[in-house]
């Protein structure tokens, strides 16, 4: 038996009141929808801690830095889009975006020159020689012919216009750099002692701390994006100094003696506060901190300054600042808090003389740990690389050295892992 389906004709009357009530469930709907979803207004994600510092600011009737409004109205690395199709039109940035830009380490630099400035990200300032080789040819090819060695001991490339922005940024993976955080408000590039590893008076080599540090932020978002930009260094105690405190964290290699209720042995020293400009140098907390353990403790460090960091006064917004008006002790009680544990503190008689650093020692030939072996310092009139120079001194490294170029704070670079017998060789090709 087929059953029909049932006919009904409404009168104008009942189709009013039927949509009347389809309207009335709606918003019914919608309404206990809202309800249901009111807890989600809590920010989260990995950009939860920034937004819950700005609404604590708007909360206490005070105004946000216009830099931290413009993070706030579109994060920087969602904007990318935006990036790529300014690129395609070769069309300069807003004021805004701009400033998003440098999260990528693009810096515009109009009117003096109309285009960007790259700063790349070299953690311990440590590049192989296929790499420099490789930036020297994307110069060429996208910017100016020249790079600059930085006090970061880092690399920045200018004369960038903004079709080859996306461009650059995509040759630098492919040769395993970036720039990503090297600008704005972030922690940028990582520096280390220039030769660690091959460094005869050092008490620990920093590369492998370094390194942990700069991926552990590349792979966290939520450490983008601080009050302010934020500088962290790590010293081995080597004969060239990375002028660690003039970090807002400088971790310095230090040998404790037996006897003092911690385990003999190196520690990093832990000072905070450093300011570069402010000739304010960052501060000893009196608190030594295992090297495995650095990355954690700065990670903890770096979020509490997150949460209180002025984000109203940019002028006063590096950590400095925090420290000032917290006190060293009670800002490191609370970053002990967060971390679930006392750190050890020792007395400054606990710790042995550190390793002198020689001011000379970025410049000419000096020997390494390694038997037969030396780094070669080479000056840099204002840190300037021709694309040309970069090559050469790329095929010195391979050739007569280990095939590595070490940058330096000092603006310059080293060639190490150059043997005895082709010391005078590697400095005529030098010259």
């Amino acid at each position: 038996m087929k059953i029909e389906p049932l006919s009904v004709d409404f009168n104008d009357e009942q189709k009013r009141y039927l949509e009347g009530l389809a309207a009335g469930l709606k918003v019914n709907l919608a309404g206990r929808a809202q309800t249901a979803t009111a807890p989600l207004a809590e920010p989260s994600g990995p950009d939860a801690i920034h937004i819950k510092a700005q609404d604590k600011v708007l909360a206490a009737g005070r105004k946000l830095a216009d830099q931290e409004k413009v993070k706030r109205e579109q994060h920087p690395f969602d904007a990318y889009p935006r990036l790529k199709q300014q690129a395609h039109s070769n069309a300069a940035p807003s004021a805004a975006d701009n400033f998003r830009w440098r999260y990528f380490g693009l810096f515009h630099v109009a009117p003096a020159q109309d285009s960007y400035m790259c700063r790349l990200r070299i953690p311990n300032g440590i590049l192989k020689h296929w790499q420099l080789t490789g930036l020297a040819d994307l110069a060429d090819q996208l910017c100016g012919s020249y790079s600059h060695v930085t006090t970061r001991a880092n690399l920045q490339l200018r004369e960038i216009p903004p079709k080859h922005a996306v461009m650059l940024l995509e040759g630098l993976s492919d040769l395993g750099l970036t720039a990503r955080g090297s600008g704005a408000d972030n922690i940028r590039n990582v520096t280390g002692t220039p030769t660690a590893g091959i460094d005869p008076q050092e008490l620990l080599d920093t590369r492998a701390y370094a390194r942990e540090w700069h991926f552990h932020i590349l792979n966290d978002r939520s450490l983008y994006g601080l009050p302010r930009k934020f500088n962290v260094a790590f010293d081995g105690a080597g004969r060239i100094a990375a002028l660690e405190d003039t970090n807002d964290i400088a971790f310095s290699a230090v040998e404790v003696k037996d006897g003092f209720g911690v385990a003999p042995g190196v520690w990093f020293r832990l000072g905070l506060g450093g300011i570069t400009g402010h000739k304010d140098f960052a501060k000893s907390t009196g608190i030594i901190v295992e090297p495995e353990r650095a990355t954690e403790v700065a990670d903890a460090i770096v979020r509490l300054f997150i949460e209180t960091g002025d984000r109203t006064n940019r002028l006063k917004a590096r950590l400095k600042y925090v420290l000032d008006s917290m006190g060293h002790d009670k800002f490191m009680e609370a970053v002990e808090s967060r971390l679930g544990r006392k750190l050890a503190r020792v007395a400054d008689e606990a710790i042995k003389p550190r390793p002198e650093a020689d001011r000379m020692a970025h410049i000419g030939v000096h020997p390494q740990k390694q038997q037969g072996l030396n780094w070669i310092g080479v000056v840099l009139p204002l840190g300037k690389l021709t694309t040309d120079q970069m090559r050469a001194l790329a095929r010195i490294a391979a050739d007569l050295g280990d095939g590595e170029i070490r940058l330096t704070v000092w603006q310059n670079l080293l060639l190490p892992g150059v043997r005895d017998e082709n010391v005078a060789m590697a400095c005529a090709a030098i010259e």
